[in-house]
């Protein structure tokens, strides 16, 4: 079994925001190991791991990174998806060094107002054959 089979953390992210779709698209590009899958939210396995932790899937405040039983969410997520990408990437992880009481609040606002801010795509995005693979 290789290390994207079961291993892997999986990165939930919201498929019809053109913010979100660029971040996961970002990690496609930059992560050289094949470290992360990703999974859509408005797709089964996105939406059974939010309920796993008790997010509802039609309305969730946050993008998840799920590695194992451990949950990382809003601020934490995004700095485990830097942290996961290697170098320059993981200095971003750096940010760990500000108080979550503090990072919260500046991305759930930002999470709230995602499509209205950077829009929002008539349909899911798809990702290329090449890494049709790594989203689940």
């Amino acid at each position: 079994m290789n290390r994207n089979d079961a291993a892997g953390p999986i990165i939930v992210f919201d498929a019809e925001c053109i913010l979100c779709t660029a971040n996961a698209q970002f990690v496609l590009k930059h992560d050289h190991n094949r470290h992360f899958r990703l999974a859509s939210m408005q797709k089964e396995v996105g939406a059974a791991l939010y309920r796993r932790f008790g997010i509802d899937p039609a309305n969730p405040e946050s993008m998840i990174v799920v590695a194992g039983d451990r949950l990382f969410r809003d601020s934490d997520a995004v700095l485990a998806i830097y942290a996961g990408l290697g170098w320059p990437w993981k200095a971003v992880s750096l940010l760990r060094a500000i108080p979550r009481f503090l990072r919260d609040p500046v991305y759930r606002w930002l999470a709230r107002n995602r499509y209205r801010i950077f829009g929002r795509r008539d349909a899911c995005w798809v990702p290329s054959p090449g890494d049709a693979d790594r989203v689940l």
